[in-house]
């Protein structure tokens, strides 16, 4: 009987620690955009939604993930993740980020879309790139127009 209270201890904490819901790795060259279905190739430019069930979708491109929220129940998504411009293949909360757009940086989807976790690396760039700062509201409302 105490091999069984064992067990079942055991099972129940597999099963907690494997309902997390949080961010995947993206694996640049075979993981495929969820929106546009292109090979994730871009490791500064690519996002990530995580729902609230742990589903996760990937894309290429910030305005990738932008345009698959059209046609998605929004209220079921936890996460909204995008790469840092200023360190490749990290993941940042999008909702929190500052967006450049910038014709003197091409993102894979042609909008010239990047997001920095700093707001002072945004304005940076955008002093040697040129171009608009967005907020993530700002920018949903830009890309919808």
């Amino acid at each position: 009987m105490q091999t069984l209270k064992h067990y079942s201890i055991i099972a129940l904490l597999l099963i907690f620690f494997s309902c997390n819901v949080g961010p995947e790795p993206i694996n640049y060259g075979s993981d495929g955009c969820h929106f546009c279905k292109m090979t994730i190739v871009d490791k500064v430019h690519a996002a990530e939604i995580v729902t609230n069930k742990g589903k996760v979708y990937k894309f290429d491109a910030t305005e990738c993930m932008a345009n698959f929220m059209d046609d998605f129940d929004t209220s079921e998504i936890k996460l909204y993740l995008s790469n840092n411009y200023t360190e490749p293949e990290t993941l940042i909360d999008a909702t929190q980020a500052t967006f450049l757009i910038s014709e003197n940086i091409p993102s894979p989807m042609g909008a010239f879309l990047s997001a920095f976790k700093s707001k002072v690396d945004a304005k940076k760039t955008q002093a040697e790139k040129g171009g608009t700062l967005y907020t993530w509201n700002e920018l949903l409302a830009h890309l919808k127009n």
